[in-house]
């Protein structure tokens, strides 16, 4: 009897598991760079080069290599700042607009190798590649496409010189996660001399098609940043905030580094036609680069922290710039800062009130165990809440079996196959009544909300809209301090 038992149980489980099918992919989806670079979250940015000697935020072009002498360099000293202020990598410009190179590049005499910091010998990139291991982070590169030293910019040849370089950057340091480009392209410069007014059309001047295809060639994990992707795009803005609505979408055909409609790249496409999520960037000063004058702006804790949820809690990655000062050091107020944002977040996210709670749903694809409930709760990565593929409105209660009072909401969703809800709701159970505490719209990789702190034993949550069948991949509740 009970052999017979088994075999109709497991002939239940098969017949199941037939019913329900996995969910097909809906509209683009990440690669897997995306989804590495979306486990980043949150990482540095480090403005250092000629700037940082003649006190300017763009450099004209014909500042002396023998500006460049920091006297306390310490590439170590920025990754271990890093590393202890919860941050997964550094994004260093390599070369900005002025032209001046930090590694010994053999194409340019405009580069620390006419220097007198380490005496012609040095290579900052080489020195923040070896701090990247050994602190265990990941490192990136930015390339400025316009250079006001060189003669040739703005003619074919430059195009050149500009693929040397990147070639250059990419083969001798190593793995790099992300390769960066803004959107600066054309205007006055030194131009080895000229000094004259250059414009380009930044549309179709560098090639970029297959200028991206040595990146891909060269460093085929890596994501490429610009206005308009082809991997990640900018946010719209240097403030360090993403809209509330904001899709991993973007229709990238229309779009190109410096492009005009840059508001749309604050909330992305909802009918994007690639994956292309933001990127907040945003200093922690007022300037990208050191200014002694700014050493008691830098930002406090109260902004750093809604940079914090306005970025990573609105589906986005944060790059937090560090303006490295004359001595080649994190200044110690920005460390200062850094820190606090670190101690606090920790604080925030110390004890996480959900997992392995009861969860009841009104709907499961399939009523099959492999998209189950508790699959939001349950801490694994790769498993799901799923629906029917006609229910794109469905409801989740956790029960947490006792009153606990929270203010912080986490929930993503399951974006290998495609960001799909359109809005949703919170609700919490108060005196015998759901009682609303949001109503939001997007979902994505990650969405935090900071709410009023409420006392519940019921959470609801509620999908209003979703472009097909929701999926859930988790949710965490805390409590942070007041």
């Amino acid at each position: 009897m009970k052999k017979t038992n088994l075999l109709l149980l497991i002939l239940v489980l098969i017949t199941g598991c037939r019913k329900a099918d996995p969910p097909e992919p809906f509209g683009p989806v990440p690669s897997e760079r995306h989804l590495a670079w979306h486990q980043m979250e949150y990482y540095a940015f480090v403005h250092f080069n000629m700037n940082t000697f003649t006190n300017m935020e763009w450099g004209y072009g014909d500042e002396s290599p023998e500006l460049f002498n920091p006297a306390e360099l310490d590439c170590r000293q920025w990754a271990r700042v890093c590393k202890e202020a919860g941050m997964k990598g550094i994004i260093l410009t390599a070369k900005h607009h002025d032209g001046f190179c930090l590694w010994p590049s053999k194409y340019t005499d405009h580069s620390v190798k006419n220097s007198p910091w380490k005496d012609g010998k040095g290579d900052v990139v080489k020195e923040l590649s070896e701090a990247c291991k050994e602190y265990g982070l990941k490192m990136g590169l930015y390339l400025s496409p316009w250079d006001r030293n060189h003669a040739d910019y703005g003619s074919p040849e430059y195009i050149t010189y500009y693929r040397n370089q990147l070639t250059e950057l990419l083969t001798n340091y190593g793995e790099i996660f992300e390769f960066w480009i803004d959107g600066a392209n054309g205007g006055t410069g030194y131009y080895d001399g000229a000094d004259e007014d250059r414009k380009v059309n930044r549309k179709t001047y560098y090639d970029w098609p297959n200028t991206f295809e040595i990146v891909r060639e060269l460093q085929p994990n890596a994501v490429i940043f610009s206005d308009a992707g082809p991997d990640i795009r900018w946010v719209g803005n240097e403030q360090g905030w993403a809209n509330e609505t904001n899709w991993c979408l973007l229709r990238r055909d229309e779009a190109w580094p410096g492009w005009p409609r840059y508001k749309e790249l604050r909330s992305g496409h909802e009918d994007g036609t690639y994956w292309v999520p933001a990127e907040v960037d945003v200093s922690i000063r007022p300037g990208w680069y050191y200014h002694p004058s700014e050493d008691n702006r830098v930002k406090s804790l109260p902004q750093l922290l809604d940079i914090y949820y306005q970025s990573v809690g609105r589906n986005a990655n944060l790059l937090l710039n560090f303006p490295v000062d004359n001595r080649g050091l994190i200044h110690e107020k920005d460390v200062e800062q850094v820190y606090k944002l670190a101690e606090t977040l920790k604080a925030d996210f110390a004890i996480e009130l959900a997992g392995g709670k009861k969860v009841t749903v009104t709907n499961i694809r399939g009523n099959s165990r492999r998209y189950r409930a508790s699959n939001v709760n349950d801490g694994k990565r790769r498993t799901y809440w799923a629906t029917e593929n006609n229910i794109i409105d469905a409801s989740l209660v956790i029960d947490l079996e006792e009153p606990v009072e929270f203010n912080r909401f986490l929930i993503q969703e399951y974006i290998q196959l495609g960001q799909r809800v359109q809005e949703f709701t919170l609700e919490a159970m108060v005196e015998d009544n759901w009682k609303l505490l949001a109503s939001e719209t997007t979902i994505g990789y990650k969405r935090i909300l900071r709410l009023p702190t409420v006392k519940t034993s019921r959470v609801r949550l509620n999908i209003i809209r979703s472009k097909a069948s929701p999926l859930i991949s988790n949710i965490e509740l805390y409590n942070a301090p007041k």
